[in-house]
Formats: structure tokens, sequence, C-alpha cells
């Protein structure tokens, strides 16, 4: 258990950060604008005052410390989706990572925002109700095989330090 708990915190944080550098890279070169965490913060700052779905989460009121909470939440999602993944493929995977898995499982994990994130948020199902929708889909899928690549490039790098192909 605590090897599975392992692999999944490294390669998802992994995956997430290959994800950030992603959308830095693409807010650098091409202006492209990424996600207000303090907004999924303010999201999850609200759930235990119980609510879970906002017209628009940025009219919503702020909650104490939404940038860190966002944060913190953006990484333990990307750690939950490893976890999900070795569940689906095996350690094995882990030890010896292949790409197919991993890009796959990171393409179908855009379902999240799609259908939980974005509706509560005021975005509606698969960002419908915003400016561009068919831009925001393309972006979040984009952003989601970039984290399929990841994964699949953290549990290499896992691979290499720790020596444990088999």
């Amino acid at each position: 258990m605590l090897e599975f708990v392992g692999y999944s915190v490294v390669i998802g944080a992994g995956a997430t950060l290959v994800m950030d550098l992603w959308a830095l890279l693409l807010k650098r070169c091409l202006g492209v604008p990424s996600l207000d965490f303090s907004m999924v913060g303010r999201w999850v700052g609200h759930l235990p005052r119980g609510r879970w779905m906002h017209a628009g989460i940025a009219q919503s009121p702020a909650v104490s410390g939404e940038g860190l909470l966002g944060w913190v939440t953006h990484y333990l999602i990307g750690v939950f989706f490893a976890a999900l993944l070795l569940l689906m493929v095996g350690l094995e995977w882990a030890r010896q990572p292949t790409l197919l898995p991993a890009l796959a499982f990171g393409v179908l994990s855009v379902v999240a925002p799609f259908f939980v994130l974005q509706p509560a948020m005021g975005a509606g199902i698969a960002a419908s109700r915003t400016p561009r929708p068919n831009t925001a889909r393309l972006r979040s899928t984009l952003a989601h095989g970039v984290f399929g690549v990841g994964l699949y490039l953290a549990a290499w790098a896992l691979v290499l330090l720790t020596g444990s192909a088999r």
C-alpha cells in the first residue's frame, strides 16, 4: 500500500507539473490565459458551507486562502488521477511505463472538468456557457492530454531515479 501511495504521489504531482509547465509555455509564447486556480480554491472553500453549484464562481464571495487552496486542490486531483490510473493498469505499469495507457487516461480524465468542475463553477457542461465553448473544450482536452503525457514522463523519471525498471 505504501508503494502504491508513493507512486501515486510522485507520478500525479509530476504529471500535474508537466501540465502546468505546458500552460506556462502557452501563456508566455502565445498569450493563452490559463485557469485561475484561486477560482478552484473559491469553489472548494464554499463546499463546507454547503454550496456546490455557482452561477458564476467569480461572482461568489472570496474565500480566505483561495489561491493556495486552489493550487493544493489542483495537485491533489493530479495525485488522485494517478492513483486511478495505477488501480486500472497496476503498479507494474509504473515500473515499466508505456505511453498509450497514460495518454488515453489523461484524455479521458477531461470528463471531470466537463461534467463536474465546469458546471459547478457556472461554466455549464463542457464549458457550454462560456463565450467560446469549443475553444474551451479544445484547450481542456489538450491540457488533459498533456497531463497524460506527464503521467508517462513522471513514471519514467521515477524509474530512472530509483532504478526500479524490471
